[in-house]
């Protein structure tokens, strides 16, 4: 396979033994959302929540095809009803309640179900007094579902309000791409925010932005390590780093009174 970061022909098993990361560049390639929550949680097991939930077509929308014929090819081609999954389980011994978001459906895109599913996960943290880590990628808010995918943004934030005056953290993981929308909302709003090795982080991207303001934009603009050292998240951690790094942060939150206890 070629690596996208530094175009060099590498094995297949030795780009995925090594967490689909390039050994040569530290390319991070994209993984899917079950391999987000096999790497997080304890043992690689969960207990998968709302998995029955799917979108409906709310505006009978219809743009390149119908937005009913695209759901049902997302459904049959990522065996996902819909863009985010939902885990129950352990992370260090921790209760948490881990969602992966699925790029391949429909762009990871924030439409009701998701919106619905993240609220829930939220409700679920509070009501059990587990942790709540949200991995995200996406190209922002579900164009095919208008204004109610909108509404997501403010209802996911007022959960996640709720959280946090329940004292329970709330762990952001920014992955490429997050964008849009969930960029605008959820993704930015954990206690902490961290994001991998060169992900693309923003809300409008960098050809609309050039466009707008006629103007170059600086080199590596909108990149995980571009925000950090302007402020916008908390740390870039290397995959192979990632559940270590959640690990020490929920010790740490636990210190401060914010993180459930470990399960005995």
């Amino acid at each position: 396979m070629k690596c996208l970061g530094c175009e060099e022909m590498l094995l297949k098993r030795e780009v995925e033994e090594n967490l689909s990361v390039c050994p040569r560049c530290g390319h991070h390639r994209r993984i899917s959302a079950i391999e987000r929550l096999k790497m997080t949680l304890d043992d690689g097991e969960w207990n998968e929540l709302d998995a029955g939930l799917s979108s409906t077509d709310p505006l009978s929308f219809v743009d390149t095809k119908s937005y009913r014929k695209r759901l049902r090819d997302m459904q049959k081609s990522t065996k996902l009803l819909d863009a985010l999954i939902t885990a129950q389980g352990t992370v260090g011994g921790r209760r948490a309640i881990v969602c992966a978001m699925e790029l391949a459906f429909v762009g990871g895109s924030l439409g009701a179900v998701v919106g619905e599913k993240i609220t829930r996960a939220i409700e679920l943290a509070i009501e059990t007094g587990s942790a709540l880590v949200v991995y995200s990628a996406s190209g922002g808010a579900r164009m095919q579902e208008g204004a109610i995918s909108l509404m997501q943004m403010a209802k996911i934030s007022a959960a996640l309000a709720r959280l946090d005056q329940a004292g329970l953290p709330f762990i952001s993981v920014l992955t490429d791409p997050t964008t849009g929308g969930v960029t605008a909302s959820y993704a930015m709003l954990g206690d902490l925010n961290i994001a991998e090795p060169g992900a693309l982080i923003g809300f409008a991207g960098p050809r609309v932005i050039e466009q707008t303001i006629k103007q170059k934009l600086p080199e590596g603009f909108q990149r995980a390590e571009f925000l950090l050292e302007h402020g916008m998240i908390d740390a870039v951690v290397q995959r192979k780093d990632l559940r270590d790094f959640i690990l020490h942060s929920l010790d740490f939150m636990s210190q401060n009174g914010k993180a459930p206890s470990r399960d005995q």
